[in-house]
């Protein structure tokens, strides 16, 4: 009866492993899922994300994937809003305190992740909880006794903490407080799992000792990479402009994914797709023998993203454009014009970060330097290169594989 509802545990490992940066420990989730089977009850499997800011962009979407992985063997999958801690602030990769949010600020951000995450998540099969349900009903004995829980010597040692304290940067206690307080969403869930990015390893950890402090068996961890942004460098991230919003327009989303470079696109198959490994393999080896060309790896890669974002018939259409637009140099069947007023001439880089959506100067000065910019179709690689905006003119812009803009001037 149990193999009619559950997959064979080891076909659950070889499915879950994928992608995944670290399990902790290994042996105790082929346990758990061992167990699972023989009971014929899902593990509990959660994900916690303080709603700090309204949009999810696909670095995001790794650990969600993982989630959806375990909705899919059969498992209950949490999504934990951490509306309670994102007051807080998570200190995880902070130089300095963080500024709090007030109420109103996450309930929005909550109430627009939600949206977001159920393209991805089973609406009908996401178990959705909020940890205010209980860190706002813990009484001030309760939460002297969780913290009496763990070693502040152990928090110190987090290198969060530990680099601030070397250059005399002030940690305020609420910081301390923050791991533990989520900690206590583990034992109020009562998990088996808990998923996370690379960067939580310490929380997690928190999370799964706290758990013993409170009699439980203790989760299992999974930690997922962090995705690197579109160009190639540093983690996806809006601030950056490295990102790619699963919002966004379909043919927005696909010239995006053209930009990454021939080697991003393998992680990106890895932790955005339900490509096997056998079959990223194989794709990996056929353009390395001249088989399958790069862009061709690459268009499947954005054709598939969009696909399950947008749909099928979206997907066929951005590639359709791509295809238009930048293999037979054609402008696109529909072109964003970007009003603005007449200030005489400007440097080409204000107008890549205020209309193009270039996150820095530097930025800009580096798409135009490696020739990434074309106005009215001719390339521009000069950083000091200046835009007349005069009244009534008009001009298009590109940049790299981003679909073409006009600016044009009231």
């Amino acid at each position: 009866m149990a193999a009619a509802k559950f997959k064979p545990v080891d076909e659950q490992l070889a499915y879950l492993r994928k992608g995944v940066a670290e399990i902790i420990r290994e042996d105790e989730l082929k346990a758990k899922l061992e167990q699972s089977a023989k009971e014929e009850k899902p593990l509990r499997v959660y994900l916690g994300v303080d709603p700090t800011a309204p949009d999810i962009h696909l670095g995001h979407t790794v650990v969600l994937r993982k989630l959806k992985q375990f909705q899919d063997m059969g498992h209950t999958a949490i999504f934990l809003i951490g509306d309670f801690s994102a007051m807080i602030g998570d200190p995880t990769g902070q130089s300095e305190t963080r500024p709090p949010l007030s109420r109103e600020q996450v309930d929005a951000n909550a109430q627009t992740y939600l949206e977001q995450v159920y393209k991805i998540l089973d609406r009908e099969k996401t178990e959705v909880r909020y940890n205010s349900e209980w860190l706002g009903k813990l009484s001030p004995f309760e939460i002297v006794q969780l913290c009496g829980k763990y070693r502040l010597a152990r928090m110190l040692e987090r290198e969060d903490f530990r680099s601030r304290l070397d250059k005399n940067l002030p940690i305020s206690v609420h910081e301390l407080l923050y791991p533990l307080l989520t900690a206590y969403d583990a034992v109020a869930l009562k998990s088996d799992i808990e998923l996370g990015a690379t960067e939580q390893k310490f929380n997690l950890l928190v999370h799964r000792d706290i758990q013993r402090e409170y009699g439980l068996a203790g989760e299992v961890v999974l930690t997922m990479p962090i995705l690197v942004g579109l160009d190639g460098e540093r983690k996806m991230s809006k601030s950056l402009g490295n990102y790619v919003g699963i919002t966004e327009a379909p043919g927005e989303m696909f010239g995006k994914l053209m930009s990454i470079s021939d080697e991003q696109m393998w992680t990106y198959y890895e932790l955005l797709t339900d490509f096997g490994s056998p079959v990223i393999v194989r794709l990996k080896e056929e353009v390395r023998t001249g088989v399958l060309h790069p862009k061709e790896a690459k268009m499947q890669l954005a054709y598939t993203i969009v696909a399950g974002f947008h749909g099928e018939d979206a997907a066929r259409k951005a590639k359709d454009e791509f295809q238009r637009v930048f293999s037979e140099r054609k402008l696109p069947s529909e072109i964003r014009e970007h009003q603005v007023a007449a200030e005489g001439r400007i440097k080409l880089a204000k107008i890549l970060q205020r209309d193009g959506g270039v996150a820095s100067r530097a930025e800009a000065d580096r798409l135009i330097k490696q020739g990434a910019v074309e106005i009215d179709g001719k390339p521009i690689s000069d950083v000091a290169h200046e835009i007349d905006l005069s009244p009534a003119s008009k001009f298009l812009v590109r940049i790299g594989k981003k679909p073409p803009f006009y600016v044009v001037v009231k």
